[in-house]
């Protein structure tokens, strides 16, 4: 396999204090709707609204990403605790095709004479 070397990235372009850019703030934004999902024990206490910094922002998404790979890593283990293993569900029967049946209503109908 080639070696690809990758240039070090300047110095300009790691700054914690600089303003998050609105790239970064989606990331906030969808990492705070999956920690939303995670149980109340892994879930981070940071205000994602005070986030405005590239800074908070690794901070913030780090946290996370962490949380997500320990609440991952628990179930895991949970289960193979258990003896639970996933298994290939089996085919289920076929249902017979149901006849369309006419439905009594309960409105009367009307007769037609005979003139």
């Amino acid at each position: 396999m080639d070696v690809i070397d990758v240039p070090r990235p300047s110095t300009k372009a790691i700054n914690q204090d600089r303003a998050a850019n609105a790239l970064i703030m989606a990331q906030v934004s969808h990492l705070q709707r999956a920690e939303r999902r995670l149980p109340l024990k892994y879930r981070t206490e940071i205000y994602t609204h005070a986030i405005q910094t590239e800074g908070e922002a690794a901070e913030y998404i780090r946290e996370v990403t962490e949380a997500i790979h320990k609440a991952h890593a628990d179930v895991t283990k949970r289960r193979s605790r258990r003896g639970l293993e996933i298994a290939a569900a089996a085919e289920r029967p076929k249902r017979k095709s149901a006849v369309k049946r006419k439905r009594k209503s309960s409105k009367p109908t009307k007769s037609k004479k005979k003139k």
